[in-house]
């Protein structure tokens, strides 16, 4: 089960039916299992505390991934600031939806195991973004 909240915001017209579609047909590419996965919007502050409580980072990122997977039944609560996907698609020149599919989807990718710590793993997990948006993004929102 997908669920999507926000804390701060919210966005206009947002179908969170498209990410309860998307996300387990990702997870079945993965060859892993659906179990619960949130999604919780939120704002450059409210990301910011709790990457400086939780992982001692001090400093603004797009998603911060809770991994709550157990075998192959994927589950992970995925915290992403909105201002920062607002401001990655001004600055890559995306749309906005697409910039938040990708979030969305590296997110998901780090619940099936993927890593982005090394040079190495992060053009796997940007190989995987990019297969994902290819497949399930409208070439309108690109």
């Amino acid at each position: 089960m997908i669920t999507c909240v926000f804390v701060n915001d919210s966005l206009p017209e947002f179908d969170s039916e498209y990410f309860s579609i998307v996300i387990p047909k990702i997870i079945k590419a993965e060859h892993k299992e659906m179990a619960e996965i949130s999604i919780v919007f939120c704002d450059d502050d409210y990301l910011l505390k709790m990457n400086q409580q939780y992982l001692s980072h001090d400093y603004y990122t797009d998603i911060i991934t809770f991994d709550y997977t157990h075998g192959n039944f994927i589950s992970g609560d995925l915290f992403i600031s909105i201002d920062r996907v607002k401001d990655n698609s001004v600055l890559y020149k995306k749309e906005f939806f697409n910039e938040l599919c990708r979030v969305v989807f590296h997110g998901v990718l780090h619940l099936c195991g993927y890593n982005d710590k090394h040079q190495d793993d992060i053009l796997v997990i940007r190989a995987k973004e990019d297969e994902y948006i290819q497949n399930f993004v409208s070439r309108e929102t690109k």
